[in-house]
């Protein structure tokens, strides 16, 4: 297949992809990606797909970004009190260090296996691996 080139991902009509489609960073202010769009509060809210954006590589196939119009993204759906329910149950095991069986109140990185108060390594050890002077 052909390298694309910022230039070929200029189809605004939609004639060769068949959704109109615009280079990186060239994209109409009234479409916007899902983190556009939930930057500002919305959701696509089930419209279709009303263009892309595709970013060529050198070696691999383009990025592609699929942007919703802003117009008709409605907002995002708060949260129920059964869902904050579900996700505290979610993050509980993530919080709970296993040597002290204590919710620490923070995610505990799994690098480390346990809470900071619990880990036992050396202080050189704890850096970060790139900070290391070995």
């Amino acid at each position: 297949m052909k390298r694309l080139t910022l230039a070929d991902c200029f189809d605004p009509t939609g004639e060769r992809f068949g959704v109109p489609t615009y280079p990186w960073r060239c994209a109409p202010d009234d479409l916007a990606t899902r983190r556009q769009l939930r930057s500002r509060g919305l959701r696509p809210g089930g419209q279709d797909v009303a263009g892309q954006i595709l970013r060529p590589r050198r070696r691999r196939e383009p990025l592609t970004a699929y942007l919703y119009r802003i117009d008709l993204a409605k907002p995002v759906r708060e949260m129920t009190p059964g869902r904050w329910r579900a996700h505290e149950a979610m993050m509980r095991p993530r919080r709970t260090c296993p040597a002290c069986r204590r919710d620490v109140g923070y995610v505990i990185r799994p690098s480390l296996g346990t809470c900071e108060p619990c880990d036992t390594r050396p202080a050189a050890d704890q850096r970060h691996p790139a900070l290391r002077s070995s």
